[in-house]
């Protein structure tokens, strides 16, 4: 899939580390595929709130001088992915406001799905808005709630929105982390070194730094960090679980739990199930790196195919825009794969991907391959057709943009070039994360979006 379909960010909060905001550094370099086109940090130390975000990777934005202004023993992080043409410096992350309580930031990952009709009814209340994103409508709802203390501002301003949201927010003394009623978006709960907890929307972080890791944050549960007293656990929403299921396919590194799985396994677990379904006669098994690496080992070793790396993935090209014509695009493709010709070259081939999206980049993969001399070239993909966009925090293209949703599985594999397509169906997928009840989001695959 490559850049077809981008998570839109990733959220980390430390409490009671005298390096909270080293370990929040740290944190998002292991979250740094959630997003890479800003980062952010904000820490209290206790009197004020320090903030500082840029757009670039985390590496690129923060240094040994910027870290040691972020004093305190709390922070916040964000790494953001922004839509296209969408560059602007306020719309990164924390968003940072001063209010009649104090000052406050807050992180998010997810979207608001009545962000516009939220954000219309308070301009036309006065409020003024600096940014685009649905997180600057918290702001305005805890600024103008009536509610005495923060933590009741908090619940008063959840409640009026609605969609996919994993929080983190920090005021001068409290930390508090909050997952939507579905939990759409992961958020886990750990326990760090010398003192004081982390949440992060994924447990690679907690291996970076250390941290043993306590539990996942329960969907519709508010969790509250305060100084010299157990973490406080509150119910705000009864929860009516929903997890996305493209975690597990896609968005989530392999070495993650997430919503209490292995996301390694899975992929795994897709593979096998898609070479029981799916079968081919084939003389390889190659993955396209690096997202369908598992599910390719899944499928050799379910299928008796011995598996190559037989595509190579070069990790230091970054974003190309010179793609004027049609030979530019393949470039484009060339510089990030290159196929192993001495290991491809005669034989029929069997390629497994996590999913198609547009097709284009399939479509040169396939080529690529042929020119490379494959003899047949077999697609398989460990998951369904992705038919809608998604609407809870995953920048997947328009309805028209997903070929799945505007061709027939023969004109997809005409299209794509192979000698033959297939995909995973829903209930192999469902049976691959272990799925014994109606607590995944399929929308995107489904387009059963909930109301």
């Amino acid at each position: 899939m490559l850049e077809d379909v981008n998570e839109k960010c990733a959220v980390v909060g430390i409490y009671g580390h005298e390096e909270a905001s080293k370990l929040a550094y740290f944190s998002l370099h292991a979250l740094q595929h959630r997003g890479q086109e800003a980062a952010g940090i904000s820490s209290s130390d206790g009197q004020k709130l320090h903030t500082i975000k840029k757009r670039g990777l985390v590496m690129r934005v923060f240094d040994e001088d910027k870290l040691r202004t972020l004093k305190g023993s709390s922070a916040i992080g964000h790494t953001r992915y922004s839509t296209a043409g969408d560059d602007s410096i306020l719309d990164a992350q924390p968003v940072f406001a001063r209010y009649d309580l104090g000052e406050m930031a807050i992180v998010h990952n997810g979207n608001f799905t009545n962000a516009e009709k939220v954000r219309k009814k308070l301009i036309a209340k006065g409020a003024i808005f600096q940014t685009f994103m649905d997180t600057e409508n918290l702001i305005h709802l805890i600024a103008k709630s009536e509610k005495d203390k923060l933590l009741e501002r908090i619940i008063d301003a959840v409640g009026k929105i609605e969609g996919a949201f994993s929080l983190v927010f920090l005021s001068r003394t409290k930390m508090f982390a909050m997952r939507d009623k579905y939990g759409f978006r992961p958020l886990s709960l750990g326990k760090l070194p010398n003192g004081g907890y982390i949440v992060a929307s994924e447990t690679c972080a907690f291996d970076l730094v250390g941290a043993d890791f306590i539990r996942d944050v329960e969907p519709g549960e508010l969790l509250i960090f305060e100084e010299g007293k157990e973490i406080q656990s509150i119910k705000v929403f009864e929860p009516q679980p929903r997890h996305c299921i493209f975690e597990y396919v896609y968005f989530a590194r392999p070495d993650s739990i997430v919503f209490g799985q292995s996301v390694y396994q899975a992929r795994k677990n897709m593979g096998q199930e898609l070479a029981r379904i799916q079968p081919v006669e084939a003389d390889l098994v190659i993955p396209v790196p690096d997202g369908g690496v598992p599910a390719a080992i899944g499928y050799s070793q379910e299928s008796g195919i011995p598996y190559e790396m037989g595509i190579m993935r070069n990790h230091y090209i970054g974003r190309t825009f010179i793609e004027p014509t049609q030979e530019m695009r393949d470039l484009k493709v060339k510089m990030k794969l290159s196929p192993m010709t001495g290991i491809i070259k005669g034989k029929r081939v069997i390629v497994v991907d996590d999913s198609i999206v547009r097709g284009t980049t399939s479509k040169r993969i396939v080529r690529m391959l042929k020119e490379a001399g494959a003899k047949e070239v077999h697609m398989r993909v460990s998951s369904p057709p992705t038919t809608g966009p998604c609407y809870y925090g995953v920048d997947t293209p328009d309805k028209d943009k997903l070929i799945a949703a505007n061709m027939t599985l023969d004109e997809i594999c005409h299209f794509i070039e192979a000698d033959s397509l297939a995909y995973l169906d829903e209930e192999s997928l469902l049976r691959s994360v272990n799925s014994k009840d109606d607590t995944y989001c399929t929308a995107c695959f489904t387009g059963k979006y909930l109301d």
